[in-house]
């Protein structure tokens, strides 16, 4: 885009300065309006009106529209509308966004101003401005948009409202209405964009899943043990898994009947798990295979907390570092792989003992690896039962233990079973996973007693 070209056609125009100019359409371009609009803003802004005609934007469906597009014209049917609050150019403006469908698909919608429309309604949105958002288009609502009730209602094949169990709310989900127990809630200060700001953190949870939440405008009625119906939240990720977020556009009702939560955790495969992108709560059942690097009896950065490379912190260099034990354990249940992380009390429960013992063992070895030893005798090559949070990105998968026990499982069938989907999987890639096959024979030894099983 030749910012440059259009900043010197709105300059000559309007009769100004093209600096000026070019500095409002990268503002605006920076926040991903389109081309089209931001330059209507800045004819706005400087008293151009709205500079002369323009072709009229075409009608298409929505299973046409790319990032390709420069403003469209839509009949949909909305099913969502949520309400929050962003900082733009230094000042709090109020927006609208949602999803609305058609009967040939569904794309996600902001509004920079109120056009009055309500989920279920039917409407023809005109010169709509398409602009790219997480790799995909999305309608933008501006000045120059036009709404109006529909001729008739849009049939659609998607669920109007914003309703939704917990296990159904992904990352950028707006307007959700959600029904759920408050199970932990804490009171926090942080260092916000005004400031030191009060928040509510804590997790929520139904019969579907549980999910960690935040309320940016705290409310009494967000306390432990509370049942609530939460209209008009937004789902962000947070680590990896989604996060529901409270706004002071929310609202939040007591509900007269208790709201049935699951306590056990979902069970999947790894693959499974994986393949969800990230997982609040979630179990999994495998073999330990190996430890990572980084386990065992660890430093930590006293500042950051990031684990201590030959005394050297990434962040803030050489640093007197503080002890702490931690397990990275690779688990396999034949489906995949992840590793499995252990924070300190976790560790100290596998290893046998805590951090003295672990000084201690390391001073009379004069080496700290000993510890890491220690743990992998009592970890690799049997069966845990692993409850926690999964966090999937480019480098891999993370589960970061809450619970941490034995699996019920024999280990040594597991073992089998492991190796028996290995080979399968060697012989239709044609041997491309020998070298894991062989290190995991060297697990599917003779059965293992008092494994230990620890949780919290």
């Amino acid at each position: 885009m030749d910012v440059d070209a259009h900043a010197e056609e709105l300059a000559s125009t309007l009769g100004i300065d093209k600096a000026e100019v070019k500095a409002d359409l990268e503002n605006l371009l920076e926040y991903s309006v389109p081309i089209d609009e931001a330059k209507q803003s800045v004819r706005r802004k400087h008293g151009g009106g709205s500079g002369g005609s323009s072709p009229s934007p075409s009608t298409v469906d929505l299973a046409e529209i790319t990032t390709d597009h420069g403003n469209v014209t839509v009949t949909v049917r909305v099913l969502t509308v949520g309400t929050r609050t962003i900082r733009y150019q230094g000042d709090d403006i109020t927006i609208r966004e949602g999803e609305i469908a058609d009967g040939t698909g569904t794309i996600s919608y902001t509004a920079w101003q109120d056009f009055g429309f309500e989920p279920g309604d039917s409407v023809t949105i005109g010169n709509a401005g398409v602009r790219e958002w997480e790799g995909e288009p999305e309608l933008n609502l501006g000045d120059a948009t036009t709404v109006a009730i529909a001729d008739e209602e849009v049939a659609v094949d998607a669920t109007i409202g914003g309703d939704r169990n917990l296990i159904d709310l992904e990352p950028g989900d707006r307007g959700r209405n959600i029904e759920v127990r408050v199970l932990e809630v804490d009171s926090k200060t942080i260092s916000g964009r005004d400031g030191e700001t009060p928040i509510l953190e804590g997790v929520v949870g139904d019969d579907t899943a549980r999910l960690p939440f935040t309320d940016w405008d705290p409310r009494s009625a967000v306390e432990a043990g509370a049942d609530l119906r939460i209209e008009d939240v937004y789902v962000r990720e947070f680590r990896g898994v989604p996060s529901i977020n409270l706004t002071e556009f929310s609202t939040v009702t007591p509900l007269p009947d208790p709201v049935s939560v699951n306590e056990d955790a979902p069970r999947l495969s790894i693959a499974d798990a994986i393949d969800t992108g990230g997982m609040f709560d979630v179990e999994v059942v495998g073999t330990v295979l190996d430890l990572r690097d980084g386990s065992g009896f660890i430093e930590r950065c006293p500042d950051c907390g990031r684990v201590l490379q030959s005394g050297q912190c990434r962040s803030h260099g050489d640093v007197e570092g503080e002890d702490d034990l931690r397990v990275k354990a690779i688990l396999d249940d034949g489906t995949a792989t992840t590793t499995v992380v252990l924070d300190t009390e976790l560790t100290a429960a596998v290893y046998g003992g805590g951090l003295e013992d672990a000084r201690e063992a390391a001073r009379e070895a004069m080496d700290k690896s000993v510890v890491a030893e220690s743990i992998a005798d009592e970890l690799v090559g049997r069966a845990f039962r692993v409850r926690g949070n999964l966090s999937v990105d480019d480098y891999g998968a993370n589960l970061d233990a809450e619970e941490f026990a034995a699996a019920d499982d024999d280990p040594a069938e597991t073992a089998r079973s492991v190796l028996s989907t290995v080979r399968s999987r060697a012989a239709t890639d044609g041997g491309a996973e020998g070298v894991t096959e062989a290190a995991r024979e060297d697990t599917a030894g003779p059965d293992h007693d008092g494994s230990p099983g620890v949780g919290r």
